[in-house]
C-alpha cells in the first residue's frame, strides 16, 4: 500500500484525476480527515473538502505508472 498527498482544487482537476485512476485495476481511496471515499467516484470526491490536501491510498505496491500520471496533482515534497 502507498499513500500520497494530493490537491484537487478545481472541478477540471477532479475530472482529469478520475479519468486517470479509473484506468488502473487496483483499489484506491481518498481520505480527508475521517471521511473516506472511492478515488474513482466523482460524486464521492465532491463530498470531500477540496480546499485542503487529501490523502490518496493506493492498495498496490506496483503503482509507479499511476504516480507518474498523477504527478500534477501531488503535493510538493512527494
Amino acid at each position: 500500500m502507498k499513500s500520497v498527498q494530493i490537491r484537487l482544487s478545481l472541478v477540471e482537476n477532479v475530472n482529469k484525476f478520475v479519468n486517470i485512476v479509473s484506468h488502473y485495476p487496483f483499489e484506491m481511496d481518498l481520505r480527508a480527515g475521517r471521511h473516506v471515499v472511492d478515488a474513482k467516484s466523482i460524486l464521492g470526491i465532491f463530498s470531500l473538502d477540496l480546499s485542503r490536501s487529501i490523502t490518496l491510498e493506493i492498495y498496490s505496491d506496483d503503482c509507479e505508472d499511476l504516480l507518474k500520471e498523477i504527478q500534477p496533482f501531488l503535493e510538493s515534497g512527494d
